[in-house]
């Protein structure tokens, strides 16, 4: 019996031993598999970490922070709602308004080593005073090139040695899901990185500016971060940070950048010209709907169509009609009107492209030349710049029927103020465009040679003027 349990003990003591070997032999490569993928997953978060360290240690070098003062002119406020009131302006006048200073900040890039820095054109408008600061401390008083309102985009110059610059990409290679960076002074807090993806591309209609085709992108921007780049995994400079969509003021998640590609041509203009050179055609256009579609007996609700044209212009002279659907511009599709501007203002003033209609149900391909838009911004400008602005500093011009109904003053008479030029004694007695001017020293004015002859005629002049539905008197001391 003895002998016969001790041979169970050495059955049993290797068949447990059998067993720890196999389950060693089974569960050994489980452990080391799993320690495999654990270190894989830390090779790549830290190959991404490493990444984003280059891409930042490349871009930031050449990220300002823009800081500028400009003067606002306010009324205070306990005075705002009675000198709205009518009788209190025409007995009392308006009070001068008190003028403070204010500060704004912003960020952008280096583009060359000639000093050449872009940045949004909302960051540096009104600046007076604009304030370079590059990561290494030094700074710069900077000047303004050129603005273009229409796009947000601007250029500003410093002059300084041994400056970083960044480099430029191609934004037309960027797809929705690609990692991006952005660098900027969120809240004046100079050289802030953070990451995201593109969200979209192509976003237009937002409101944003006039020429819209925004990157949309979940990195964190904030106020203080228009301007700054919006750079590709290699540190190339894809986008310019320009706006936020925010309930709060603050980051909500969406942030919109302007493409590289399209502020390049809009760049080397300004630079070039200290303006934007766009195309025009001098067409209404309104987005094809599918009722739409349907009454034109179109298969699909794409293209531009043409609601209007202006007389004279490059696509009246073309033939094109009201009623005509833009469908193509130089062989590129049209499908929406944004598209269409946009593909417009990038040609070449003076070139001749053909541009694809469907009028009544079949294709006709015309051929425009392009025509240059002139923006408010300039024609205010050579307004405000002309002698005859002189001696009040005001372009005026005629109450025509058309701008009568447009303002409301079809039973009035007088001149329409067109421009008014800054520092003016027009400007600091709060005349406005669109102000109708009746009467000049009591004598009533209808025509532009009416007012020019009034104007001559002394050195103050007590000015009935209309506005909307309100009319009061403002005197003005003619300028030297």
């Amino acid at each position: 019996m003895l002998q016969e349990k001790l041979y169970k003990n050495i059955l049993t003591g290797c068949f447990a031993a059998v067993l720890l070997i196999g389950l060693m032999v089974l569960t050994g490569p489980l452990v080391t598999m799993a320690d495999s993928a654990t270190k894989d997953s830390s090779q790549r978060l830290e190959t991404l970490g490493k990444a984003f360290r280059d891409v930042s240690k490349k871009i930031s070098p050449a990220v300002v922070y823009i800081s500028t003062v400009y003067t606002m002119e306010s009324l205070p406020q306990q005075y705002q709602e009675l000198f709205d009131n009518e009788f209190f302006r025409r007995f009392f006048g308006m009070p001068k308004q008190k003028e403070y200073q204010r500060r704004g900040l912003g960020s952008g890039f280096i583009l060359n080593k000639e000093g050449y820095i872009l940045t949004n054109s909302h960051v540096v408008k009104k600046a007076e005073e604009i304030t370079v600061t590059l990561p290494d401390k030094r700074e710069f008083d900077a000047t303004v090139v050129g603005t273009d309102p229409m796009s947000d985009v601007a250029v500003i110059k410093i002059e300084g040695k041994n400056l970083p610059t960044a480099e430029l990409g191609d934004s037309g290679t960027m797809e929705v899901g690609d990692w991006v960076i952005a660098v900027g002074t969120p809240y004046g807090l100079s050289q802030t990185v953070t990451a995201g993806i593109i969200s979209a591309a192509g976003r237009a209609n937002i409101g944003i500016v006039d020429y819209e085709d925004f990157f949309q992108t979940d990195a964190a921007i904030n106020p203080g971060n228009s301007g700054g780049p919006l750079v590709d995994i290699y540190g190339r400079v894809i986008g310019i940070n320009t706006a936020i969509f925010s309930q709060s003021g603050g980051y909500q998640g969406i942030g919109f950048a302007i493409p590289i590609n399209m502020a390049k041509g809009i760049m080397e203009s300004l630079i070039a010209h200290g303006h934007v050179v766009r195309g025009w055609l001098g067409v209404s256009i309104q987005p094809v709907t599918k009722d739409i579609a349907d009454s034109f007996g179109l298969k699909k609700a794409e293209g531009a169509l043409v609601g209007d044209v202006s007389k004279d212009s490059p696509a009246d002279e073309a033939g094109v009609l009201r009623g005509d659907i833009i469908v193509s511009l130089d062989g590129k599709s049209v499908d929406t009107p944004t598209a269409l501007k946009n593909s417009v203002a990038q040609k070449s003033v003076g070139s001749k492209v053909p541009l694809t209609v469907i009028r009544n149900g079949k294709k006709k391909t015309l051929q425009v030349k392009i025509g240059e838009l002139v923006s408010e911004e300039q024609t205010q400008k050579s307004k405000t710049d002309s002698p005859d602005t002189a001696p009040l500093g005001i372009q005026v011009q005629e109450l025509t029927p058309e701008i009568a109904a447009q303002l409301g003053y079809e039973q009035e008479k007088g001149v329409v103020v067109a421009g008014v030029k800054a520092g003016s004694p027009a400007a600091e007695a709060n005349l406005q465009r669109g102000d109708l001017i009746q009467e000049i020293n009591q004598t009533p004015v209808d025509s532009v040679k009416a007012y020019k002859n009034a104007v001559r005629k002394g050195e103050k002049f007590l000015l009935l003027v209309r506005r909307g539905e309100n009319t009061f008197f403002t005197v003005i001391t003619a300028q030297e």
